[in-house]
C-alpha cells in the first residue's frame, strides 16, 4: 500500500520525501517549484561549466559569494558534479522506474544541459589537466592530425641541465604505440592559438556578425516567451475589465469566482515567464557586444587570461605534420595555418625526454 501510494504521488509529480534539489522548494501540495532566489545560481553554475570553467573554479566562485547548500554547508566539487548531472533541472521527474518528462518546472534548457553532459563525458575521458604544477590550456581541445586522438599534457626533465620541458603528446602514441606523431612544445602551440583568438577580437566586422547572430539565436531559442507575454497581457486586460465592472456595482458570486480563476491563471503565466527567463535570459545587442569586447581586456600574459580566451573562442585544434587546423566556436570558423609561418629557433616538435 505504501509503495502504491508513493507511485501515485510520483505520477502526480509529488515529492516522496527527501531533500529538494538546490534551486527548488516544495510547496504545500508537495510539488517542486522554482526558488527565484537560488534558481539563477543553478543557471550560472551550468553556464560557467559549459563555457569552460572547472568545477573547482565554480566552487571557489560560490564560496566568494557565500553561497551554501540548503543545509548550510560549504559547496564542494561533489555537490557541483551531482548538480550538473541532475535531470530534474530540465524538468524530468523520476521515481523508481517512473520517468515523467516535464513533470516539474525546468530551470535549465535541454540545449544547455546537453552541452554540460558532453563536457562531463569529455573531461572524464581526458587525462588530468594539471601536470608539473602547470595548466595545459588545450586539454580536451588539441587532437592528433594523424590518428584523431587527444594530445595530452606531459613533462620531462633533460638529463644535461635538468631543465623541465612541457609538451603535448598523442595519447595513442603514449599508450598504444600505434601512432608516430611527434610531441609538440606546450608554449609554442598555445601561443599560436592565443594569437589566432586575438586576431578574431581585432576584426570588428566579424564581431558585428557574431553579435547579430547571437542576438538572433536568442529569439530562435525563446519561441514561448512572446506567446506567454501576449497571454499575460490578455489576462491582465480581462482582470481589469472585471475590476471595472465591480467598481460600477456589478458583483456576484460567479464574477468573484471568475476573478479568482483569472488571477490564478495570471500567476501561472507569470511563473512560466520567469522559468523561460531563467532558462534563457534575453540580452540586448549592446549587452552581447559588451560581453564579447570584455575578452579584449584579458591579460594574456597570465595563465587565467589565456585560458579564458582559448575556452571562449576555440572549439578544437588539429595538429598535422605540416599545418594546424583551428576550429572556432562560431559558424564557418575553421582556419588552417601552415607550419612554415612559424619557423623559429625554438623547435616546434621534439622527442619526449
Amino acid at each position: 500500500k505504501i509503495l502504491r501510494g508513493m507511485t501515485e504521488n510520483a505520477l502526480k509529480g509529488k515529492m516522496n520525501g527527501g531533500q529538494s534539489p538546490f534551486g527548488y522548494f516544495v510547496d504545500e501540495n508537495r510539488k517542486l517549484q522554482i526558488d527565484p532566489k537560488t534558481a539563477p545560481i543553478v543557471q550560472d553554475v551550468f553556464t560557467m561549466y559549459a563555457d569552460g570553467k572547472r568545477m573547482q573554479e565554480i566552487v571557489d566562485w560560490l564560496k566568494s559569494k557565500n553561497i551554501c547548500t540548503q543545509k548550510g554547508k560549504a559547496m564542494r566539487v561533489n555537490v557541483i558534479q551531482y548538480m550538473l548531472s541532475n535531470r530534474k533541472y530540465i524538468g524530468e521527474y523520476k521515481y523508481r522506474n517512473i520517468v515523467i518528462p516535464d513533470g516539474i518546472p525546468a530551470i535549465i534548457s535541454q540545449e544547455l544541459f546537453q552541452r554540460v553532459q558532453e563536457r562531463l563525458v569529455k573531461n572524464k575521458k581526458a587525462p588530468a589537466r594539471h601536470k608539473a604544477e602547470d595548466d595545459y590550456l588545450l586539454t580536451t581541445k588539441l587532437f592528433c592530425g594523424r590518428c584523431g586522438a587527444y594530445m595530452v599534457g606531459e613533462s620531462g626533465v633533460s638529463s644535461y641541465k635538468k631543465n623541465v620541458y612541457r609538451y603535448y603528446k598523442c595519447i595513442t602514441a603514449k599508450r598504444k604505440k600505434l601512432c608516430n606523431k611527434k610531441s609538440v612544445r606546450k608554449e609554442w602551440i598555445e601561443q599560436i592559438c592565443v594569437e589566432k583568438a586575438l586576431k578574431v577580437l581585432s576584426d570588428d566586422a566579424l564581431l558585428d556578425v557574431l553579435t547579430d547572430r547571437i542576438y538572433e539565436l536568442q529569439a530562435e531559442e525563446n519561441p514561448r516567451l512572446p506567446y506567454l507575454k501576449e497571454q499575460l497581457a490578455d489576462m491582465e486586460k480581462k482582470i481589469n475589465n472585471i475590476l471595472s465592472a465591480i467598481e460600477q456595482g456589478a458583483f456576484s458570486e460567479s464574477i468573484n469566482e471568475r476573478l479568482s480563476s483569472l488571477e490564478k491563471a495570471k500567476k501561472d503565466i507569470e511563473t512560466a515567464i520567469l522559468q523561460e527567463q531563467i532558462k534563457r535570459p534575453f540580452l540586448t545587442k549592446e549587452q552581447i557586444r559588451f560581453g564579447i569586447e570584455k575578452f579584449k581586456t584579458l591579460d594574456v600574459d597570465t595563465q587565467d587570461g589565456r585560458q579564458r580566451l582559448i575556452d571562449g573562442f576555440i572549439n578544437a585544434v588539429y595538429l598535422y605534420d605540416d599545418k594546424i587546423t583551428i576550429i572556432f566556436n562560431y559558424k564557418d570558423s575553421t582556419i588552417t595555418v601552415p607550419l612554415d609561418e612559424y619557423k623559429s629557433s625554438d623547435n616546434k616538435t621534439k622527442t619526449a625526454p
